[in-house]
């Protein structure tokens, strides 16, 4: 029975669709809490996009022995490569209709997250025989994730809106927006940098986890979060407003999670519980505004 459940399960979160709807629900925060119509297409670019950086980037990263791995995340994507070939294939196709109805800054400002997504894993320099790609660079591996997704899930949106309509958002308010998002991004990702602290030791990578030890990792994430609530009470001076009491529900569940990854060291809790968050705050966005 456990084996039936897994293969859908699997197949949804390791072929990286399931990162790529928390991508899309991440857009769809934004809309919501600047009070505009959803545009699709910036939904599609979110999604689509997402499946080709993440795939790629773990694709030209087969490692010699997948099949001998100790991830399970590893040993079925590469048991199952030409599958996540076509997925990738498919959404690089559908990216393109999408990418052709935005405008000009929001086109501009997703192929350089591309650039960025692909310079993120792929070897671009070489140092005495070894390469290295941009996430190799101490200190950078985090930073362009969480900078990434927030410029993605934030600017992009607001971009669009801003070409097509008139937007009354001030600088530090839009400032507070993307910041609250790479805060975020960056505490559901630290978990992922403790458990893989030994792999990311043994090709050098230097993250928060590896520099400074797990104990300390998990107390940053807890004090992102909590500069996050903080934040989110100055958002447009808004409050303890319904979207305020929504957003803290979910960073309250954000943190219990993290707290539990201490123990917890099941692939599925970290690619299903802790990226579930990035679906779970607009699932409860949606509710409180429904119920309210």
């Amino acid at each position: 029975m456990i084996r039936y459940f897994r293969l859908p399960l699997d197949f949804l979160l390791f072929s990286n669709i399931f990162i790529s709807l928390g991508a899309a629900a991440q857009g769809l925060v934004t809309y919501h809490l600047l009070g505009f119509a959803i545009n699709w297409y910036i939904i599609g670019c979110l999604f689509f996009s997402t499946i080709v950086s993440y795939n790629f980037s773990i694709l030209i990263q087969k490692p010699k022995n997948p099949q001998n791995s100790e991830y399970r995340r590893v040993r079925w994507i590469f048991a199952h490569y030409k599958l996540n070939l076509a997925i990738t294939v498919l959404a690089a196709l559908a990216l393109m209709p999408c990418f052709f109805e935005l405008g000009f800054k929001p086109q501009v400002l997703l192929v350089f997250l591309g650039i960025i997504s692909i310079g993120y894993s792929t070897p671009l320099f070489s140092t005495g025989g070894a390469k290295y790609g941009l996430r190799n660079i101490p200190g950078l591996k985090l930073l362009l994730i969480a900078l990434v997704w927030a410029l993605s899930s934030v600017w992009l949106p607001y971009l669009e809106i801003a070409a097509n309509q008139q937007i009354n958002l001030s600088k530090p308010d839009l400032f507070i927006l993307i910041f609250k998002r790479l805060l975020f991004v960056t505490a559901i990702t630290i978990p992922f940098d403790i458990r893989d602290m030994l792999q990311d030791t043994k090709y050098k990578l230097k993250t928060i986890a590896t520099v400074y030890g797990e104990k300390k990792a998990y107390l940053f994430c807890q004090i992102l979060l909590v500069v996050y609530l903080i934040l989110l009470f100055f958002f447009r001076s808004g409050g303890f407003n319904i979207d305020f009491f929504a957003l803290t529900l979910t960073i309250i569940l954000t943190a219990w999670l993290i707290f539990k990854s201490k123990w917890e060291k099941n692939e599925y809790y970290y690619f299903f519980y802790l990226d579930g968050t990035l679906i779970l705050q607009y699932v409860v966005l949606l509710f409180f505004n429904l119920i309210s």
